[in-house]
């Protein structure tokens, strides 16, 4: 078993990914920020890897999926709106906990200061691996989201993965990537 937690800002579209994965309505969703108030640990099942893309482990294997409330306003550098100081506590030993980190970015709003320091902190001090994606790519022009890919890879160190839960563009992309980090954090945890 797996563990992923989807983190970044509030209403960045983490419930959106989770209920996409799951191919259910697991997290509720709503355009208003801070609908998440905690951590939803509900992942019934397993993230079923098409067939097209060749899976590691011989099958679907079982994932636990973290749907965490959104850390940070995405415009301002404050913690989210509903999470107390005791809440965000629990959110980050959640995080840290995890296998794997699915770190989500808004193509509206960018890369958030507080989310690139968790970004760092849990790459580096956690050793985690982070898949980066940058969501809602279909609401902003094109050459837009190509700017915030290059300052993103930038300051992340790292390709992001551009995603719309729209149209799906990028969904099979994030599949791949998941497959690959959670060979490897499969492969960590029995060390």
């Amino acid at each position: 078993m797996i563990k992923v937690a989807i983190i970044g800002a509030e209403n960045v579209g983490k419930s959106t990914l989770m209920n996409a994965l799951l191919g259910r309505n697991i997290s509720e969703i709503a355009p208003i920020p801070g609908t998440t108030k905690g951590i939803i640990r509900r992942a019934f099942g397993k993230v079923k890897i098409p067939k097209s893309i060749k899976n590691p482990f011989g099958r679907a294997d079982e994932f636990v999926l973290i749907d965490t409330a959104g850390l940070f306003d995405p415009q301002m550098e404050l913690r989210g709106k509903v999470l107390s100081e005791e809440k965000f506590k629990e959110i980050i030993r959640e995080i840290t906990s995890s296998d794997v980190i699915i770190h989500m970015i808004d193509a509206q709003f960018g890369l958030h200061r507080g989310m690139e320091k968790l970004h760092h902190l849990l790459k580096f001090r956690y050793e985690k691996p982070i898949i980066v994606v940058i969501n809602k790519i279909d609401l902003v022009p094109r050459e837009k989201v190509e700017e915030l890919r290059r300052i993103v890879k930038k300051r992340l160190e790292q390709e992001p993965i551009l995603l719309s839960l729209v149209t799906y563009e990028g969904f099979n992309e994030l599949l791949n990537a998941l497959v690959y980090y959670a060979q490897y954090a499969k492969k960590n945890s029995s060390l």
